[in-house]
């Protein structure tokens, strides 16, 4: 069973790292893994935003562990503030990976806040319904 961070969030995310997905030194690009935050972000706040989402922004992200091929990574994400139009998100991200040992290990490789603005098909803001934010506690 995975290990995760108390208070992460639900799994969003879960996908094995392949070679196609590697920078130049052979690790997992960090392009990719951003791409993986921010699908990861969006899926939560569609909960209270489930027409459309667009990103407008992504605090800063620190990449504490390299990802290698083969890592399964896995992001989880909750929101964390609902506004009239805009959801913050906070996602945490792991790879899973075989030890020295032999043993499956858990490793925490960076965590992101997100910010998600709800729009209709046509991009323009929508405001977020006052019954989903009231069912998601905000």
């Amino acid at each position: 069973m995975e290990k995760t961070l108390e208070g992460m969030g639900e799994p969003r995310m879960k996908q094995v790292a392949l070679p196609k997905d590697t920078n130049s030194a052979g690790n997992i690009f960090g392009g990719w893994i951003l791409s993986q935050i921010d699908l990861a972000g969006a899926q939560a706040a569609r909960e209270v935003a489930p027409e459309r989402v667009v990103t407008i922004s992504m605090q800063e992200i620190i990449f504490k562990q390299p990802v290698f091929v083969g890592d399964v990574v896995s992001c989880y994400a909750k929101i964390t503030e609902v506004g009239n139009t805009s959801i913050k998100t906070k996602i945490e991200v792991t790879a899973q990976r075989l030890n020295t040992a032999g043993f499956r290990e858990c490793i925490h490789v960076t965590s992101a806040i997100a910010t998600y603005v709800s729009v209709t098909k046509d991009g323009a803001k929508k405001p977020i319904d006052l019954e989903l934010k009231k069912a998601h506690g905000f």
